[in-house]
């Protein structure tokens, strides 16, 4: 009883004001749900009858519950006045139920007066989620209707995704996503660096740990989230797990289960890891991610709930056959020659099979080996990422930094990388692979934020021919003639800044990308797209071999002649 009591909240050591006893006792619903699902009913008469007495329309518990929401109801709704505001120093001011109130997005009231409706694009993760959440809300609370969230992903998605609609009373906005672009009139980051950022776009870039942390607790006038989840969401998109003293098992977990203990915490807790794994699991479904922003409240429970419900009425793998699929895939790796151990390093090549739902996690690789201080795995599409284990307290060493370890490695092939020219016309292909009719694709202002400085023979503002190239640029490259994709191959960048511009990190986590840029040097690969089983590893993927091979020495160089010592308050969170 006592740990029910615990688990409810209904203790002295959880005492609060009555919306905190209110929230516990919301908690307790999904606890309570997952006993009825596998418990057996009609085990013990004694107890059925129990509660039946307690759950009839006439029953003790019924009528509690009743009465409790008939009082609520009684209650005065929350004011919610619409807020006026004035600029200062480059941020709005808000005059909110007599309070002054301060909020990170300049021109908030000007932009509320100028559009009527919203749509959201945001990064395809947790963060991203709760963060295109938070801005929901806040927009909203300002008179402004959100009415579609599109996910945005680096990579070739970052092209393909939809454009805005072209309605002069819709307003784009960007969420947790460091490369902006010129159609966003609200655009929010984390990330320590954005790109492609315009100046009359309405920013709030501040470093923190998740994206909705700001969103929700600086931008708002009050708080959108509670802080409770606030702290959970930012641990999780941090991967700050050895703070909290959270295991592999737990982050990797699909199943809804009570603690041991049964406490509040620990229970909110799995439930924040247990929806953030599901959402991982789903969110290359379509329409998923952007289906649970949309019908979704600023609540780590209702999100949950929520991916039940999807994933149910979609007919998606359950959480027991993913967990299944995820076991095998942990005992695969197990036994992998793909994944070894060299000192305190875990050197890995590909994935393994990852067909099935469920089965891949990223965090496979330090469940199997706890020990390990590093992980260096190389990505046959041409990424190659070093990260130190999250779980481990003691995981980091004096002296290491993996963001310098990567600019090292680079370094010593820097005049061969400069020397390799790569033409735009292999950019813009591989950039709108996945693209069509509807997606934004890769623009001229794309090039420019990532390569402007670097570019050789782009025509200069005043040229005649300046115009046109630009036309040609911002033109899907599916709708080019051979003559205008000439253009583009006369036009280059080379494969030091392309590889500098995909990739970046710090101390704990680091990505080298763009590395399948280096074999490209026309616009079209010749032969077959398929590789014939048997042939020599193609250019590229040697490539990718001997960064990893780099940075695993590299960094067995600088353990070797480095002390213990902890890495403080870093994030660990991938790009």
């Amino acid at each position: 009883m006592k740990k029910l009591k615990e688990a409810i909240g209904f203790v002295k050591s959880y005492e609060g004001e009555l919306p905190k006893h209110l929230d516990d006792l919301v908690d307790i619903l999904p606890i309570i749900q997952d006993l009825a699902k596998n418990k057996q009913f009609n085990a013990d008469d004694a107890i059925t009858q129990r509660l039946y007495a307690l759950l009839s329309d006439d029953g003790d518990l019924h009528v509690l519950v009743q009465e409790l929401i008939d009082l609520l109801e009684t209650l005065p709704d929350k004011q919610q006045s619409s807020p006026v505001g004035f600029k200062l120093r480059g941020e709005s001011i808000v005059y909110k139920n007599n309070l002054l109130l301060e909020t990170g997005l300049p021109n908030i009231n000007d932009l509320a007066d100028r559009y009527s409706k919203a749509e959201i694009y945001f990064h395809q993760d947790l963060d991203g989620v709760v963060t295109a959440i938070a801005m929901k809300n806040y927009l909203e609370n300002y008179g402004i209707d959100v009415i579609a969230a599109h996910v945005i992903q680096y990579g070739d998605k970052e092209f393909s995704v939809k454009k805005p609609q072209a309605l002069g009373e819709v307003m784009p906005v960007l969420v947790d996503f460091a490369h902006g672009k010129p159609v966003f009139t609200i655009h929010t980051d984390h990330h320590d660096s954005q790109s492609g950022v315009e100046d009359e776009t309405s920013t709030q870039f501040r470093g923190a740990r998740s994206n909705v942390e700001t969103i929700s607790q600086v931008v708002s006038p009050y708080d959108i989230f509670t802080s409770e989840d606030i702290q959970k969401i930012s641990t999780i998109d941090s991967a700050d797990y050895a703070k909290h003293g959270i295991e592999p098992d737990e982050v990797m977990n699909y199943i809804f289960k009570l603690s041991k203990t049964g406490s509040v915490p620990q229970n909110k807790w799995m439930l924040a890891l247990l929806t953030n794994k599901l959402l991982l699991a789903y969110k290359n479904k379509p329409d998923f991610l952007e289906t649970l922003v949309m019908n979704s409240s600023a609540s780590l429970l209702n999100i949950y709930t929520n991916i039940i419900k999807i994933a149910k009425q979609g007919g998606y793998a359950s959480p027991e056959e993913m967990l299944q699929n995820q076991l095998k895939y942990v005992d695969s790796q197990s036994v992998s020659k793909n994944l070894s151990v060299d000192g305190k390093i875990i050197v890995q090549y590909g994935g393994g099979a990852l067909f099935k739902p469920g089965s891949y996690d990223r965090y496979t690789p330090f469940k199997i080996h706890p020990d390990a201080d590093f992980l260096v795995i190389a990505w046959p599409m041409g990424l190659v990422q070093a990260s130190c284990n999250p779980f481990k307290e003691e995981r980091a060493l004096k002296g290491i930094n993996l963001g310098e370890i990567a600019q090292e490695v680079l370094s010593k092939i820097e005049p061969e990388l400069k020397a390799h020219m790569i033409p735009i016309s292999v950019i813009k292909r591989i950039g709108e692979t996945k693209a069509n009719d509807e997606s934004i694709g890769f623009k001229t202002s794309d090039l420019f934020a990532l390569y402007k400085d670097n570019l050789q023979n782009m025509p200069s503002t005043d040229s005649s021919y300046y115009d046109m190239v630009v036309n040609i640029i911002d033109t899907p490259w599916e709708k080019l003639t051979d003559k205008q994709k000439d253009v583009l191959d006369t036009i280059k960048v080379s494969a030091w800044y392309v590889i500098q511009a995909n990739s970046g990190g710090h101390k704990c986590i680091t990505n080298i990308s763009g590395l399948n840029f280096f074999s490209r040097a026309t616009r079209n690969p010749e032969g077959p797209y398929k590789k014939k089983a048997g042939s020599a590893p193609t250019r590229y993927v040697e490539f990718v071999k001997w960064v990893q091979k780099e940075i695993v020495s590299t960094l067995k160089e600088k353990i070797d002649s480095s002390g213990p010592q902890n890495f403080e308050d870093e994030s660990f969170e991938e790009e």
